[in-house]
């Protein structure tokens, strides 16, 4: 029986059809239905990273540089969080009861690490990063606080103190190679968020110092923990959807906030920012707090759409497809919307390139325009609809399933395989920018019923290969992958013309 098979003979049934419908609200009627022409693919692989438990004879001593939005995001990950968010989740969830962020925050796995150090060149930042730090009972302001981090004036000084074993990197984009290549080489393992790096040049410095000094390192691309992606994997390696010959990935932004226009503190002046800091070794500029608070929007400390956004879904297709570098790339795209003085496109299509794969990678994105678009691998057989979600179609004209397509065992618009993790409980998500993380599994995964941040499981990960001395999920070599792809777009779109990938000299050209 078909979908409107079933339907169809329920209305003729009023009575019968009104209890059929309590159980169709229930999902019971729903299950039955789509598995109505509906093919199984059975699909085990999951995130070990949940399952393992932190330990250690004695905690880990971590810095943090920067703690802008995304500093703030991996404090709370790390299991340091601000009184006063404790005191508006309190709040909240006694007003909504879809609200469940402080009960999951209270149950997520302690870390055994200690924030010792923070380093900001925004005194009211540092301030409050301090607070988070202090707050090891994750509490509101009347819980009991511990020792407070230790403030440094400069990455350096940080780096220098030999009580450190470990630094969090979230300074903007044009500070991380530089600080990444200084923390290695002080020994201090490093977990630097994403892009890796600015400039190509720094990409190679920072895989020697990483690999010469022996440190741990961790790409700050959380997506690896979600476990739609191991399920994708595993659909891929097992040849569910065929051969695979398109992937498109995309970016859809429709707000200031998405497109980097972030609020200015009221407090911040140059009496409380140390604006010569944070010029570092991008060019010389005058003070300008549209700068130090929106510095993605020029390319002075920016790696544009192509470090800031794409890096995620690059690393995503990368992980399920083992991708590597392209063969080539070339870009387009323009200063369409935001005419506000910035020099990165907000506009920006790629492609990438894999002859040797016979498949091509392209990205489109906007940030003034919300059209839901998503992540989708398309093979002969079938296409996967990847994100915080996991769908898997059969292609209606596909040479593996014709004959079951053909009897009507299978119907390409049922999903063959359908995932969305534990999601049971309502979210209690609400700007444009968090639901677009979340859409795309950067927000949270899931541990049976229970919703985990993805930035926490990373961060897990991480400290669990510091005190197994292994490899992190997303390690140096990976990282360099996701730079020179990255940077291969961005050139492409700078230079205006098609780049290369010279395997052989490990150089664009």
């Amino acid at each position: 029986m078909e979908r409107r098979d079933i339907l169809k003979g329920l209305a003729t049934m009023p009575f019968v059809g009104a209890l059929f419908y309590g159980w169709y609200k229930k999902n019971q009627l729903d299950q039955m239905i789509t598995k109505a022409g509906r093919k199984e693919v059975d699909l085990t692989a999951y995130n070990p990273i949940v399952d393992k438990i932190v330990s250690g004879d004695k905690p880990l001593n971590v810095g943090i540089i920067g703690v802008g939005i995304r500093g703030t995001q991996l404090l709370s990950g790390a299991g340091f969080i601000h009184p006063s968010v404790v005191e508006n989740w309190r709040k909240s969830a006694k007003n909504n009861p879809n609200d469940h962020r402080y009960e999951e925050y209270l149950t997520q796995d302690d870390l055994n690490i200690r924030i010792t150090g923070v380093c900001d060149i925004f005194d009211v930042r540092a301030k409050k990063a301090i607070e988070s730090g202090a707050n090891i009972n994750r509490g509101g302001f009347d819980d009991k606080m511990g020792v407070a981090p230790k403030r440094y004036n400069t990455y350096k000084e940080m780096l220098a103190d030999k009580s450190i074993d470990a630094v969090i990197i979230a300074a903007p984009d044009h500070w991380h190679g530089t600080m990444t290549i200084a923390a290695a080489k002080a020994g201090k393992h490093v977990y630097c968020e994403k892009p890796m790096t600015w400039t190509v040049p720094e990409t190679y410095e920072v895989v020697k110092a990483v690999k010469e000094n022996d440190v741990v390192f961790q790409l700050g691309h959380q997506n690896r923990q979600n476990d739609s992606y191991f399920k994708a994997r595993e659909a891929y390696e097992k040849g569910v959807i065929g051969k695979v010959n398109l992937i498109e990935v995309t970016t859809n932004r429709n707000s200031p906030g998405g497109a980097w226009v972030y609020n200015i503190d009221p407090k911040a002046s140059e009496k409380n920012i140390d604006w010569k800091q944070f010029i570092g070794p991008a060019p010389d500029h005058e003070f300008s707090l549209e700068r130090f608070f929106r510095w993605r929007c020029w390319w002075d400390y920016s790696t544009g759409l192509s470090g800031d956004l794409f890096t995620h879904d690059y690393d995503a297709m990368n992980q399920i497809l083992d991708l590597g570098i392209p063969h080539s790339s070339v870009s387009s795209g323009g200063i369409y919307f935001y005419k506000d003085g910035r020099t990165v496109p907000d506009v920006l299509n790629s492609v990438f390139e894999y002859p040797e794969r016979d498949l091509s990678l392209v990205y489109s994105a906007s940030l003034a325009s919300n059209k839901k678009r998503g992540r989708a691998i398309m093979g002969h057989d079938g296409y996967m609809d990847v994100g915080g979600k996991l769908k898997i179609f059969a292609d209606r004209n596909s040479t593996k399933y014709k004959e079951d397509i053909k009897n009507g065992f299978i119907k390409p618009d049922i999903p063959l395989y359908s995932y969305a993790p534990g999601q049971k409980k309502a979210d209690a998500i609400t700007s444009a920018t968090e639901q677009y993380f979340a859409s795309r599994g950067l927000l949270y995964s899931y541990q049976g019923e229970k919703r985990v941040s993805t930035t926490h499981l990373h961060l897990k990960d991480w400290i669990d290969a510091i005190r197994t001395h292994r490899q992190a999920a997303c390690n140096v070599d990976q990282g360099f992958e996701e730079a020179i792809t990255a940077h291969m777009g961005t050139k492409a779109y700078r230079e205006q013309r098609k780049v290369f990938w010279d395997a052989d000299k490990q150089k664009i050209v």
